[in-house]
């Protein structure tokens, strides 16, 4: 299965199974029925719909100019020329371009029959009919990426707390960590595979609401951009003061609560009552430790936004 693939398996037996139906019918030009099959065999169900659709609608329309071409100017390659001129821009305005080829393949056999005859309209739109519905009914199995999911967000939720631990040691010790970058890296990768993977698994379903794993994806992602800004004021804390010891204490509780189920606004009535406390500690004596703490504040305002994110997020479940 890894080295063929499920996708090649659908293309090869929906195309023999759509040639053989096509045959018993007898249908001419038997074996297009196999490479429309071939080429509606998607990745989920919805493009698969999606796609029939639109292909569906362009060989109607691929029939219906091409038959009047083909009545009132002849049956050679200058009129099939002429065809492609006024049909391409006509798909191309109703956004159904990806019919363009198998709509012209179907042409080609009344070019070639030299008959616009009801007989081959109907041939030519069973062909289309038998190749798309067998690649339908092929689409409906689709292999569940729930469990590849669920791997996704517990690596994403994992990496996000080595980093935010990071931070917290950085804000004590005053040294960034060797892994940072590779931290960075690494989740930034699997975060847009995930994302992929929760948009495909969404796509399979086409009666239920399985957005969950698309709102998790989104709200990690904003919470990364988050920790991005985070990590560019961590690297400017190099002097030590008491403020400094409470935020790093903090980041390393925002850090654990990734993944548990810890409510955010507890931790945001903690983050109030910390910035509370730092309203009522001394004023800056130094321009130094002014602007220092002022980019202590900025990465505190950063924290509070990575918790209401995830608290927006929650709320939205709810609902």
């Amino acid at each position: 299965m890894n080295i063929i693939g499920i996708r090649t398996i659908k293309s090869a037996l929906g195309a023999t199974i759509a040639i053989t139906i096509a045959q018993f019918l007898g249908l001419k030009y038997a074996v297009a029925s196999g490479i429309i099959t071939i080429l509606s065999v998607q990745s989920t169900k919805r493009q698969s719909i999606e796609m029939a659709m639109k292909r569906l609608i362009s060989t109607i329309i691929a029939l219906f100019i091409s038959s009047i071409l083909f009545v009132f100017i002849g049956f050679n390659e200058y009129v099939f020329g002429l065809y492609l001129l006024i049909f391409i821009p006509v798909t191309a305005n109703l956004k159904i371009t990806e019919g363009i080829v198998v709509s012209s393949v179907l042409v080609t056999h009344l070019l070639v029959e030299k008959s616009v005859d009801f007989f081959w309209i109907k041939n030519e739109i069973a062909l289309f009919l038998i190749g798309a519905g067998t690649a339908l009914i092929f689409n409906l199995y689709m292999p569940s990426i729930v469990s590849k999911l669920e791997e996704d967000k517990e690596y994403i939720e994992n990496k996000m707390k080595d980093i935010l631990l990071d931070m917290s040691y950085t804000l004590k010790l005053h040294c960034v960590s060797i892994n940072e970058q590779r931290l960075f890296e690494e989740i930034e990768i699997r975060l847009s595979q995930a994302r992929n993977r929760a948009y495909k698994n969404f796509n399979n379903y086409l009666f239920s609401d399985v957005k969950y794993y698309i709102h998790y994806i989104e709200m990690r992602n904003i919470q990364f951009e988050i920790i991005k800004y985070m990590r560019e004021h961590c690297k400017n804390f190099i002097s030590i003061y008491k403020q400094t010891e409470l935020v790093a204490n903090f980041t390393e509780k925002v850090a654990m609560a990734i993944g548990e189920p810890i409510s955010s606004e507890e931790l945001l009535e903690e983050l109030e009552s910390l910035k509370y406390k730092f309203k009522r500690q001394s004023l800056p004596k130094t321009r130094d430790e002014f602007e220092y703490r002022a980019k202590l504040f900025q990465y505190i305002m950063d924290l509070q936004r990575f918790l209401e994110i995830r608290k927006d997020y929650v709320l939205k479940l709810k609902e």
